[in-house]
């Protein structure tokens, strides 16, 4: 069974910082570009950042360029997601997904395999 799990989420004050991991079991991701989005309450889910296969790319949206950072642990079949300056704006549950391909993507339907989610809630 195929499982990607996030961690990491919690309450932080404005300005404060967090890391989100997302540990994938059952397949060998290392192929495969990882990307995470997020949804707000009333929102539609929004992609946030992604990563190709090696490493050697990545692509944000706009909102959290320069303040979050993906990287992946090949090895460890693992993606993070470093948050730093957070700001209310970026409460929301954050997903991280494994995509069919082997580049970054921007959108859902490019992603094939998904977590559950972890909040994250940033006061002001």
């Amino acid at each position: 069974q195929v499982q990607l799990v996030e961690s990491g989420g919690g309450l932080v004050q404005a300005g404060g910082s967090l890391r989100l991991s997302c540990a994938a079991s059952g397949r060998n991701f290392s192929r495969n570009g990882m990307g995470w989005f997020r949804q707000a309450p009333g929102k539609e889910r929004e992609f946030v950042a992604a990563i190709n296969w090696s490493g050697d790319s990545t692509y944000y949206t706009r909102p959290v360029r320069g303040r979050f950072t993906i990287s992946r642990d090949k090895a460890k079949n693992a993606v993070y997601l470093q948050m730093n300056n957070l700001k209310p704006e970026d409460t929301a549950v954050y997903y991280c997904a494994a995509a069919y391909g082997v580049e970054w993507y921007s959108i859902p339907p490019e992603y094939g395999y998904w977590g559950q989610g972890t909040q994250v809630t940033v006061s002001s």
